[in-house]
């Protein structure tokens, strides 16, 4: 049922999640979570029995489906997805708009967070063009939003080391 890209980004993310670990850290604005799925984001869960393939499900139709990252073999396609798991579609697309007209300041897109036609386009041509420079900027301003939550809220300081760990080499 699900393509070979996502097995493989599902995995990655789930290792940056604690895999299977069930938690529920003080402070942590999800509140209980496992496989990375929270009861804030997932309130009719019972999250402390989830199950792999359950928490498969929430992960595809809710953050790989809404990117359309089926068909995309790349570091790309992983760190979007992980990005809207981490930060929201939303904002994952925001962060993808941003890149692209950092890139490409002529063919300005509208931050809007959504994945309509002219951001896809620009999306798959960026990956063909320059994948490397697309996936750094992705990363750095995925970094600029961490410091951002931060400044915002001292006391998620805690879960910057956690966050880097989602800022990846490419390779």
């Amino acid at each position: 049922m699900y393509s070979l890209e996502f097995e493989k980004a599902f995995r990655k993310t789930l290792d940056l999640e604690g895999g299977d670990k069930y938690t529920n850290i003080e402070g942590d604005n999800g509140g209980e979570t496992k496989y990375g799925i929270s009861k804030k984001a997932f309130p009719n869960e019972d999250i402390k029995n989830l199950t792999l393939e359950r928490a498969k499900y929430l992960h595809y139709t809710y953050y790989w489906e809404p990117l359309k990252l089926d068909g995309v073999d790349s570091h790309i396609a992983e760190e979007m997805y992980d990005t809207a798991f981490n930060m929201g579609v939303g904002t994952a697309i925001k962060i993808l708009q941003d890149s692209i007209n950092f890139l490409s300041p002529s063919n300005t897109l509208e931050v809007d967070g959504k994945m309509g036609p002219k951001t896809l386009e620009s999306f798959k041509y960026w990956i063909n063009k320059d994948e490397e420079a697309l996936f750094r900027c992705l990363n750095g301003f995925q970094f600029m939003r961490f410091v951002q939550i931060v400044l915002h809220n001292n006391t998620q300081k805690k879960f910057s080391r956690g966050w880097m760990k989602r800022i990846q080499d490419f390779s």
